[in-house]
């Protein structure tokens, strides 16, 4: 048996600056170690037994679940729990275990962040989206030196324009999952499963795939909090109308768009106001779009929500960002 305990799960303080983080802030670090701590207890259930896993001390545990290839795995067994599955888990934790040096199936882009080559997720093939049949990697014809350059150009963009957000990545994101080219238009997806882990295609617009990025770090950001905390009392039903899709969606889909939108207009009016060229018109018409959306989503959250303690926060955060953008909208 192991020496240490893994800690029961703790409540989490209602957060102030989930959306966009003040300067020092621990919250995205907080409500990552909770989501953590979850996928801990549950493998722990999973591993009961194992000579090798069930042994593994707190700590070394810890390190395996937060890695995205094997917490996904964790995270799935709760809907898709067969042997099948729980088998794969067991051999993707040796795996990580024995492996030395530097992944072959993976491109560094920036510090520990990856461009993914495999994907392990069992659930990338399930779609949400009416616009899209799921995420199967796919470079577009296009060489991992293309997909690396523009995503560290987006990366390095969030780290001018907003650091705070750019450092809690480096807490979160660990690959980004190529999933095609289109010059006339862009997808992307998260799943709450696989926090860790980024789904995009390549654009050959700047601005649209820091935008892409920004999104998808909010939704695992997002994604981490659901592990800790319901957000919303009436989350999935009934349906609304959605001011970024072209299907109804239920709260929890209008809080995601949000949530994910509020630091990309906060990226375009640093941006817009440092005179960077990528996005110097002022108002920047898109900036104006951005700020339409939120205000559209916040109106329906401020109606309809039901929110928990914690959920409450998180709303009053967006509502306070909705204030500030109220001019454009």
């Amino acid at each position: 048996m192991s020496k240490g305990r893994i800690q029961t799960a703790k409540a989490l303080a209602p957060p102030e600056d989930l959306t966009v983080p003040e300067p020092g802030s621990t919250t995205a670090r907080d409500v990552l170690s909770l989501a953590i701590g979850r996928a801990m207890r549950e493998a722990q259930a999973v591993l009961r037994g194992h000579p090798v896993l069930g042994r593994l001390e707190p700590g070394a545990l810890a390190s395996l679940v937060r890695r995205a290839r094997v917490g996904v795995l964790v995270r799935a067994l709760r809907t898709s729990g067969g042997e099948a599955l729980r088998t794969e888990l067991v051999a993707t934790m040796l795996a990580e275990l024995a492996a030395e040096g530097p992944r072959s199936d993976a491109v560094a882009i920036d510090g520990g962040i990856l461009l993914a080559l495999a994907d392990n997720n069992p659930l990338a093939m399930h779609e949400a989206h009416p616009d899209k049949h799921g995420n199967a990697i796919d470079l577009g014809g296009r060489p991992t030196s293309e997909w690396v350059a523009s995503l560290r150009e987006a990366l390095d963009l969030v780290r001018s324009y907003l650091p705070d957000l750019r450092a809690e990545m480096n807490l979160y994101v660990q690959q980004i999952v190529p999933v095609g080219f289109f010059a006339d238009k862009h997808l992307s997806a998260s799943y709450r499963e696989a926090i860790g882990t980024l789904y995009l295609s390549l654009h050959p617009s700047p601005m649209t795939m820091v935008e892409a990025l920004v999104h998808e770090f909010q939704h695992n950001k997002l994604n981490a909090l659901l592990e800790s905390d319901d957000v919303l009392e009436n989350a999935h039903e009934p349906l609304y109308r959605s001011p970024v899709r072209p299907d109804a969606r239920p709260l929890h889909g209008v809080l995601l768009a949000v949530h994910a939108f509020v630091p990309v207009a906060l990226l375009y009016e640093r941006m817009i106001a440092a005179g960077d060229a990528r996005a110097s018109v002022a108002p920047h018409p898109r900036l104006r779009e951005i700020a339409r959306i939120n205000r559209e989503g916040t109106d329906v959250l401020r109606a309809h929500a039901r929110p928990t303690p914690v959920g409450k926060a998180l709303l009053d955060e967006l509502f306070r960002w909705d204030r500030h953008f109220a001019s454009l909208a």
